[in-house]
């Protein structure tokens, strides 16, 4: 095994920090760590809303204060609440698999050209290169 110069592996250290860099950025942009503290409040706006609602129907229901609501009126809202989240996780993982197809195709695409790439220099050190002597 051949040492590298201390040059080149730094540059090569660079050039592999910039690449994590830029590809931390892209996910960032799907939804990866850079959304994650807005997911947790979101989440906790969420369950806060959801069990309010419904102490406070039990409140209302065991008579502790009066009927401000119609009956049900705060758990039929929770159940909106809980279908409006369900919908945003599938909209969320859409948003994913998206992402993932289109890294899964760009891979797809790399391994195509250097195999079509590595045909030619097949075909090319297949061929003679001249008269023989």
């Amino acid at each position: 095994m051949t040492e590298m110069d201390p040059k080149t592996l730094q540059e090569e250290l660079e050039h592999y920090r910039s690449e994590r860099d830029k590809i931390r950025a892209i996910v960032g942009q799907i939804g990866g760590k850079a959304s994650a503290k807005r997911d947790k409040v979101f989440n906790v706006v969420f369950i806060v809303l959801v069990m309010g609602l419904f102490a406070f129907d039990l409140i209302q229901h065991f008579g502790w204060i009066s009927r401000i609501l119609p009956s049900m009126f705060s758990l039929e809202l929770a159940v909106l609440l809980v279908s409006i989240k369900i919908i945003w996780m599938i909209h969320q993982q859409s948003r994913v698999e998206h992402f993932q197809f289109w890294i899964l195709n760009s891979i797809e695409f790399r391994l195509t050209e250097l195999t079509r790439n590595i045909g030619k220099l097949q075909q090319s050190l297949d061929k003679p290169s001249g008269p023989a002597e």
